[in-house]
């Protein structure tokens, strides 16, 4: 009896340790939110260039050109496959993958941009991100990308696991 009780307490600590994670991993709303100056920046720079976005509510803007036929939607806690090029504002491309390669990343451990940009797709699906610097590299210079830059990204979606 002692033996099923035990095993019963730790079934139960293991299935509430799982709800706690997945709660967790579901959370793709971080507080992190642009300022209204880096937002403007953002839209001068879209409205300089006619660039038609969508602005999301945390500050970046936006744009799908596929929304992807998959079934799952990326959550923090996605092993998230990818094709990207990051650029700036001048046309300056910072990273990308290799032609023909991919890239995987675990979605909590990518900028914010990222974060909250990629569950707006399903796998499959092409985004273009416009950020601004509180959701991506913020006031710090990160390698060749400049502190205070607004990135632009465009990602197309492989797969989420």
């Amino acid at each position: 009896m002692k033996n099923i009780l035990l095993g019963l307490i730790i079934l139960s600590a293991v299935c509430i340790s799982c709800s706690k994670k997945d709660v967790a991993c579901n959370l793709n709303d971080s507080n992190v939110t642009a300022s209204a100056s880096e937002t403007a920046n953002v839209q001068a720079y879209l409205t300089a260039n006619s660039i038609t976005a969508t602005p999301h509510p945390s500050g970046f803007y936006y744009k799908i050109t596929q929304t992807g036929t998959g079934q799952a939607i990326a959550n923090l806690c996605s092993m998230v496959t990818v094709k990207y090029t990051g650029k700036l504002t001048n046309g300056t491309v910072f990273d990308q993958t290799a032609v023909g390669a991919t890239a995987t990343f675990t979605l909590g451990q990518l900028i914010v941009g990222w974060q909250k940009g990629l569950p707006l797709i399903s796998s499959g699906g092409k985004i273009t991100l416009y950020i601004p610097p509180s959701l991506g590299y913020g006031s710090a210079a990160a390698g060749s990308i400049p502190a205070n830059s607004i990135l632009i990204f465009d990602i197309e979606l492989i797969s989420v696991s």
